[in-house]
């Protein structure tokens, strides 16, 4: 028989033969499946539990060893679901023939996706209401897997969530509901995320009830007037007006001290907390969670610094400085500025 590494925790009993109707059963209170496995996910389950919705189950990544012990650890999706008493599904493998029949078994009504893998079609298109993604942007701009991070790193004033229809392309399906917020000058990623996750976690609920209630009317991603394309147009929007959000890698960290204060400012804040943007010192990494701009012509070449060894370290940019506020060197503990300077024992 075949077997995968997917298990069901606090499993009811099924039923041997699951409806999967070709209609969605529009009643108020909707059989869900809840797919997400981060710490942004939680509130969105937190929000559809509180507003009474029947959660039928919940499919969140496998334990991993993390740790300086490398001990099996739950997600915090997980974590959630296990304290409420809820199905929990983890399936290595989306596709796995036992998984599907474990998530046709919940007979699920919809299925709501928050910060989760790809979905095959036919996992994203087993439930008779479809499957409603939470995407942290106001699609079509900024699809991809680091919404947040790009949208400050860009320097945008605005930002937003939006719910949409999955569909086969990634972040491409009928937009449900948006709201949009904006984005403080000094506000960092991490800031951005621990707003939006709420004001996420609202407009899913209200999404969920607009489906029920069937007066939700699904949109294209697609507005002649905003993103330049025509309709005779191959392609619904112009590729060359959307903004995107790819996954951030260690080169996107690096600091260039070449470039402006500005950019390197918003880099800063865009990569704040996780994974954050980082120089070099002395041969060692440094990392920069907290800086402020410094608008003057520099009297140092970019990438050197300047400290009072008390209370300052700052780098020169092309057009400037950046004044670090918040920063950890390879192998210490994240510190102030203060401290780091008055500690610091290379090469001043």
């Amino acid at each position: 028989m075949p077997t995968d590494s997917s298990r069901i925790e606090n499993s009811p009993q099924m039923d041997d033969n699951p409806r999967m109707d070709d209609n969605p059963r529009m009643d108020d209170n909707p059989r869900i499946v809840f797919m997400g496995t981060p710490e942004f996910a939680v509130a969105s389950l937190d929000a559809i539990c509180r507003a009474g919705y029947t959660i039928a189950g919940v499919i969140t990544a496998p334990d991993k060893p993390a740790g300086r012990g490398m001990q099996l650890t739950e997600s915090a999706v997980k974590k959630y679901a296990r304290e409420k008493g809820l199905t929990i599904l983890q399936p290595e493998k989306l596709k796995n023939p036992v998984f599907l029949d474990e998530l046709r078994s919940l007979r699920a009504d919809l299925q709501i996706v928050v910060a989760f893998r790809m979905l095959p079609e036919l996992v994203w298109n087993m439930p008779p209401m479809g499957t409603v993604n939470l995407h942290g942007s106001l699609l079509p701009q900024y699809r991809g897997a680091a919404p947040i991070n790009w949208a400050v790193i860009n320097g945008e004033k605005e930002t937003g969530v939006t719910t949409f229809k999955l569909q086969q392309d990634i972040d491409t399906g009928n937009i449900l509901l948006q709201e949009s917020f904006p984005i403080g000058e000094t506000e960092t990623a991490g800031d951005v995320h621990d707003r939006m996750k709420e004001i996420g976690a609202q407009l899913l609920v209200r999404t969920i009830a607009g489906l029920v209630a069937g007066d939700l009317i699904e949109r294209p991603q697609y507005d002649p007037t905003k993103y330049g394309a025509t309709p005779d147009s191959p392609m619904k929007i112009d590729p060359s007006a959307l903004k995107h959000a790819p996954k951030i890698f260690t080169e996107t960290c690096l600091i260039d001290w070449n470039r402006p204060v500005a950019e390197i400012y918003n880099l800063i804040r865009g990569l704040s907390p996780f994974p954050a943007a980082f120089t070099h010192m002395d041969g060692k990494m440094l990392k920069i969670y907290q800086s402020e701009k410094e608008i003057v012509a520099p009297s140092i070449a970019p990438g050197l610094y300047e400290t009072d060894k008390k209370t300052y370290l700052k780098f020169a940019a092309s057009d400037g400085y950046i004044q670090v506020t918040e920063l950890q060197l390879e192998g210490k503990k994240k510190m102030k500025v203060e401290d780091f300077v008055r500690g610091y024992r290379g090469q001043w």
